[in-house]
């Protein structure tokens, strides 16, 4: 069993880059089911909206997870309660709309869990992470509510994210960190066997600043004349992992960092 996780879809550029390449692309890596975090996907690069999501689930997205922008754009509070392959962070305060985690069945009868969180530190305001991750694992168990888990992780610092993954290791088949835009060079198997890797990276232009324009960005940082960030409009990279699942056990037989296309190009 293979699983495509991609990073944080940057305006339309990223969403580009995936309508005209997704289905090829998971046909070349004999992919089973494919996660994306498409919480900046929106032309203006924070929020989605319904059509995009539709899009998406059209061209090969199983599910789509999000994080501190989804509710950017307000369409997507009236079809979240609607679309259960849309998730926001189960950390959110509630009652929020939506739901933090589901389960899903692929073709195979195989159950694939997906659980979005979201961190605390430099973050926007949510439940505490930990105390939400450790009352999941409280209720769900690896094996018998489900063959394999997969977590998001939106969040800023990377000790965060470390520690979140050691917290799963054994627990979950995959935590993959999402929002910084950057993807990460230590994707591994950590030692109880669930596969890491700090950040997924970004599926957008990357001659930018985390997907933004770069001119505007450098104004802004100078305190020059400038205006609300937009996303940058090259050529997009698409960024995640690719993971190796071991169906009898639930963990992870390998990891390996997915680059295509734009001004990365690894693959």
């Amino acid at each position: 069993m293979r699983i495509l996780f991609l990073g944080d879809v940057v305006g339309a550029s990223g969403c580009s880059k995936i309508m005209n390449n997704l289905l090829n692309q998971i046909r070349i890596k004999n992919i089973d089911f494919v996660i994306v975090n498409a919480e900046n996907a929106a032309d203006v690069g924070v929020g989605l909206t319904k059509e995009i999501c539709q899009d998406f689930f059209n061209c090969g997205v199983n599910v789509i997870t999000t994080g501190n922008h989804v509710w950017d754009q307000k369409d997507i509070m009236n079809f979240i309660d609607k679309e259960n392959r849309l998730l926001r962070p189960k950390n959110l305060f509630e009652p929020s709309p939506g739901k933090g985690f589901q389960v899903y069945t692929t073709e195979k009868n195989i159950k694939i869990g997906v659980l979005n969180l979201m961190g605390n530190v430099f973050m926007k305001k949510c439940d505490d992470v930990f105390e939400i991750s450790e009352e999941f694992l409280k209720k769900y168990k690896l094996k018998e509510d489900y063959d394999l888990l997969i977590v998001d992780f939106h969040g800023e610092i990377t000790s965060e994210k470390n520690a979140i993954g050691h917290f799963f290791d054994g627990k979950a088949t995959l935590v993959v960190g999402t929002h910084t835009h950057i993807p990460t060079n230590d994707a591994r198997v950590l030692k109880n066997g669930t596969a890491y890797q700090t950040d997924a990276g970004m599926c957008g232009d990357y001659d930018s600043v985390i997907g933004m324009n770069k001119d505007n960005s450098l104004n802004r940082f100078m305190k020059k004349d400038s205006v609300k960030h937009f996303p940058a409009k090259g050529e997009a990279t698409l960024c995640g992992v690719i993971v190796d699942c071991n169906i009898e056990t639930g963990l992870a037989n390998k990891i390996e960092s997915y680059i295509f296309g734009g001004q990365l190009n690894s693959v």
